[in-house]
């Protein structure tokens, strides 16, 4: 099971592939997509999901939110698929092999 509320780095990955950081970061990323749905300000989402105090470092925490907010809506359209082919070749989603 991933962290609840696992460090985040200022940006999150951009790749066409599933990454170890993705993984650790489910939940932030269920957060994020939640947020968003609620149309939450972006600088509350900052603050209290990805850590980092837009009033300290507005630009940072900006470009960390948009960057992990991209990231959530690229799993939720197309990163989602890959855990479903990795689970259909070993049998669990998380493509540990039994």
């Amino acid at each position: 099971m991933p962290p609840l509320d696992p460090h985040c780095a200022d940006a999150a990955p951009d790749g066409p592939a599933l990454t170890a950081y993705d993984e650790e970061h489910a939940i932030t990323y269920i957060r994020l997509l939640a947020a968003d749905a609620d149309g939450a300000d972006w600088r509350d989402v900052a603050r209290i999901v990805l850590h980092i105090d837009p009033d300290h470092d507005a630009d940072r925490a900006r470009r960390a939110y948009e960057s992990h907010l991209a990231r959530t809506k690229w799993i939720s359209k197309h990163g989602y698929r890959l855990l479903l082919r990795q689970a259909g070749r070993t049998g669990d989603i998380s493509g540990r092999r039994s």
